[in-house]
């Protein structure tokens, strides 16, 4: 079997499971790794307890490596919205956001904003269909915007932002910033052109809460200031006296406190197992899941809100339908998961997303008639 068979192998049980925008069921290699773990701190030897702690350097290097940074860019943090609060709350000037953002970005931007007593502006666009795209993004932009905070792929559509057309129109005197939750891990993507990217790893992953991480670039170091840095973003060692240090010169300088190991572990060995697949054959094969999903919504007449263009998406498919509650209803029923919100029923499949479940899918709407559901 190739490293893609046995990737694909360790989604055994998934049958029915099209949720993964949701939550990620962890990878059986995280469940074993997290088990051996906790065992070892279980016990009363600093010797193994080292053993879990240098997991931490393990995870910072995999994610250094699949996002083609150095590892003193990368930070680990217990979600993306924390990291997200570390690259926000250190800005001033005009942000731009789309006003149907995930909160992660708009709860945090304008918290951010409120707090800088009118150092910070948001400046909310409202494209079509919700997408971020350059025309959008152009249409707000002036001297004074100093940022532009984007999802790389929006939770509700699918769509997959254009980061390098966006880099390209912002130049290099502003930050992009981008939430990778939904795309990091099953979307082939050269993320040199965002200053700060976020992401979670208890989605795609398949790692489980409080697994998320940060990579801050040299230019993000440079112009963020680390508002909420702790003990760990110094560089000094441990406790001091006297004067108080300087955050460092790095992206640990975004940090609070020690990580916790044993997500770190859970973390690492799930990026251990991406690495042996890689993220190209991962990504190939979401797609070609993706295309089946869209095929069969067609055939049932039920329309989509995700962009045709693989490269404009993920795993993510949105289905807007007459009746979006009776959908989600009728998809339950059939033993599938899937999330019903705003009028539409979001469908994310995996790699490991097998035939079965796409047939479950096709049937259940088959059975159901269809003619509530059809979009008109």
């Amino acid at each position: 079997m190739s490293a893609l068979d046995d990737y694909v192998a360790s989604f055994a049980g998934e049958t029915g499971y099209l949720n993964w925008a949701a939550f990620g069921p962890l990878a059986p290699a995280v469940r074993s790794a997290m088990h051996d773990a906790v065992e070892v701190m279980g016990g009363y030897s600093p010797r193994e307890h080292a053993s879990v702690t240098a997991r931490t350097g393990r995870a910072v290097a995999g994610i250094a490596e699949m996002l083609g940074a150095k590892r003193s860019e990368v930070v680990l943090r217990p979600s993306s919205t924390d990291a997200l609060q570390h690259a926000l709350y250190g800005l001033s000037g005009a942000v731009i956001a789309g006003s149907g953002e995930f909160p992660s970005i708009s709860l945090t931007l304008q918290r951010a904003a409120d707090a800088s007593s009118g150092a910070l502006e948001p400046r909310w666009i409202d494209p079509a269909d919700g997408r971020v795209t350059t025309d959008a993004v152009a249409a707000a932009l002036d001297d004074d915007v100093a940022a532009v905070a984007v999802s790389h792929v929006d939770y509700r559509t699918g769509y997959r932002a254009d980061l390098t057309a966006l880099r390209e129109l912002i130049g290099p005197d502003r930050l992009l910033i981008v939430d990778a939750v939904q795309s990091f891990g099953v979307v082939d993507e050269d993320w040199s052109a965002a200053d700060v990217v976020a992401g979670h790893g208890y989605k795609w992953l398949r790692s489980g809460r409080g697994t998320g991480f940060a990579r801050f670039s040299d230019r993000a170091v440079e112009r963020l200031r680390p508002v909420l840095s702790g003990i760990t973003g110094i560089d000094a060692d441990g406790p001091f006296s006297g004067a108080v240090p300087p955050p460092a010169s790095a992206a640990r300088a975004f940090s609070a406190s020690v990580p916790d190991h044993l997500a770190a572990v859970r973390l690492a060995a799930a990026l251990d197992e991406m690495r042996e697949v890689g993220v190209a054959a991962i990504a190939t094969t979401v797609q070609r899941n993706v295309d089946e999903i869209l095929a069969i919504a067609e055939r049932h007449g039920i329309r989509s809100a995700t962009p045709a263009n693989p490269a404009r998406r993920a795993g993510i498919v949105s289905l807007v339908p007459d009746d979006a509650e009776g959908l989600g209803r009728a998809l339950g029923d059939a033993g599938l998961a899937v999330t019903v919100r705003g009028g539409a029923v979001r469908v994310a499949a995996h790699a490991g997303t097998g035939a079965e479940t796409l047939r479950m899918l096709d049937d259940a709407l088959t059975a159901s008639g269809n003619r509530t559901f059809i979009t008109s």
